[in-house]
This record gives C-alpha cells, structure tokens and sequence, in this order.
C-alpha cells in the first residue's frame, strides 16, 4: 500500500472545501493509497468542521503539526522521524517550508515551490494554475502519474439532508440569497438582495435567505420588506444549524446569489448554480467552484465598489443559471 503524506499550511473555511473535490479526486485515482493530511503551520478544519467529508477519503489527518516554520528544523532530525512515504506532496510554495518537508524520508517529492524546481516530478508547462482547486488537482495528478479530477458531490451527513427536505419541501422553486461576508468591501448592498427577492416573489419563486451569526440582525428587517421570505437555519437550534446544513439546503434551491463568502462556497459546495458578487478580492484564485456559475466584478461596472454592480445585472445572471426554459420553476 502506498503511504502518500500531503502537506498543508493550514485549511481555513473557504480554502477547505475549495480542497475537498480535489482530495476526493485523488481517492478516486488512487482507491489503495493510504492518504495522510497534515496541517504543518496551523489548523486544518478536516480535523473539525469537515471531519465528516475527510474522513470518507483521508485516512489520517494531522492537525497543528508544527513542521515547517522554523529554520532549524534544517539541522537535526529530519520531520517526522522514523517514518517514510511512497510519495510527499508539498501544496504551499513558502521555500522554507519547502526546504524542511524535503527532510521527510520519501521516494517521490511533489511540489510547486521555486518553479518545479525542487519536485520529482513537473507538469510540462512548467508552471502551476492560479486557482486554488487547480492548483491542487495539478499536484495530485502529477503524484498519482495520472489526470486526477475533481470528485463531483462532498460527502454529506444524511440527517443534515433529511432536515433540509424538511425544512425546504418539494414544490415551490427555492432560489437563494447570502448577503453576508467576512468584510464590508465584499457586501453587495442588502438592497439590492432585497429587489432580487421582489422579484422572485413576482415570478412566483421563493427567496431563501441564508443569515450567519453576523447577519442575524438583519433578520428582522429582511422579514419585514419580504414577509413570504424563508430563513430555514434559524428555523431549527443552534445545535442543527452549521455548513452541512446549508449544503444540504443548497442541494434543494434552483440556484443562489452570494457575496464572495463562505456561504458562497457553501452553497456551491452544496451543488446549487450561483452568482458570485465580488468587489476588491480576486476570484480568479479564489472564486467559489459550482457546477453552473456566474460571476460579477464590481471592476466590470468601473470600480471596486461592490454597490456598482447593478441589480439587473445581477438578476439576469440569476435567470442565465436557471434550467432551460423552466425560469427556476419547480420540478
């Protein structure tokens, strides 16, 4: 069996589930292999929030291992002594870092830093995608020898599907709204979400407001413009409530609407069509990975101003995402 140590500096929430299709992929091309993550500068959320998908595709996950951030651990014994991989993958390009995993015992080394240039192996362009998901696929694919492809759906826990089909039951055509993010620059005005859901409701759809911790003062004046609105995550405890219930949720909309956010990522992890909203950040590298998208950059509409993009622009999107000829309507 081959041992296959794979090296992240940490997983954040975003970055996490941009990384699971990618790792699903290799568990695909490689069914045999046992596949060790290990978080070597700071927390992995595959040892907390996504345990339940790593762990039906990683065999092991390390968490704050500590290798990889002191200059010393040149000298001395080698990172993780007594141990040895069939192959290491090294997914950051911090030289240093570089430097200290090539210390791990290992047949066949795999990385991006410096070009290729200390990796066994390097793709024939000779340089590495810009996209974080890409950029893993592009290591994975070089270690297993072969093209490795994203995994298309994340293992979800089958109550948080159960309760989602309970909470948005068959019928009416669902379509998602997430005004929130983790910073002001990236929040398209709750206005322009607020005409979004008007329209909807003109067109006999549902809007469906997704409010995290942050968000929750918004809840009140969302249900007051639109009192036939949904707001299924504060309709159970807080003990229901977290990301797998909102990629449950996102299986069951016709498509969704975010700022570029972890509810974004969430509701495209989740599988449902999405417009993503950005401002100053860069979705090139970043962008949330749904099986149909659209984005919008405040940049096409002169500036960096998320409250440039116009709301037509975003519902038009919004429709261009429908099924053919259905308009979002139920199924």
């Amino acid at each position: 069996m081959k041992r296959i140590l794979i090296y992240s500096n940490g997983d954040t929430f975003g970055d996490a589930l941009l990384k699971l299709p990618a790792i699903g992929g290799l568990r695909q091309a490689l069914p045999d292999a046992r596949l060790i993550w290990l978080a070597g500068r700071g927390p992995t959320l595959y040892a907390s929030t996504f345990a339940y998908s790593a762990n039906r595709w990683l065999d092991e996950v390390i968490d704050r291992a500590g290798i990889g951030e002191r200059w010393s651990e040149l000298l001395g014994a080698r990172p993780l002594d007594g141990h040895e991989f069939d192959i290491v993958i090294d997914t950051q390009q911090y030289l240093r870092t570089t430097l200290i995993l090539r210390r791990v015992r290992h047949r066949v080394f795999v990385s991006a830093a410096a070009g290729f240039r200390l990796s066994d192996r390097r793709p024939p362009e000779g340089r590495c995608p810009w996209h974080v998901q890409d950029r893993l696929l592009q290591l994975f694919s070089l270690a297993a020898g072969r093209e490795v492809l994203p995994a298309s759906r994340i293992p979800i826990p089958e109550d948080a599907r159960g309760l989602a089909m309970r909470l948005l039951p068959p019928g009416p055509a669902y379509v998602g709204l997430a005004p929130g993010a983790g910073g002001r620059e990236k929040i398209w005005p709750l206005e322009g979400f607020l005409e979004v859901g008007r329209r909807l409701l003109a067109s006999d759809r549902v809007p469906v407001f997704f409010l995290g911790p942050d968000e929750h003062a918004l809840l009140s004046a969302i249900r007051e413009s639109l009192p036939q609105a949904r707001f299924p995550e504060w309709e159970v405890g807080k003990a229901q409530r977290g990301p797998y219930l909102v990629m449950a949720l996102a299986a069951r909309l016709q498509a969704a609407v975010a700022n570029d956010s972890g509810t974004g990522h969430m509701l495209a992890a989740g599988g449902a069509p999405l417009v993503s909203l950005f401002g100053p950040s860069n979705p090139d590298k970043f962008a949330p990975r749904a099986r149909r998208s659209r984005i919008l950059r405040a940049a096409d509409f002169g500036s960096s101003r998320m409250d440039a993009i116009p709301t037509d622009a975003v519902f038009e999107a919004l429709e261009s995402l429908c099924e053919p000829d259905s308009r979002c309507a139920s199924s």
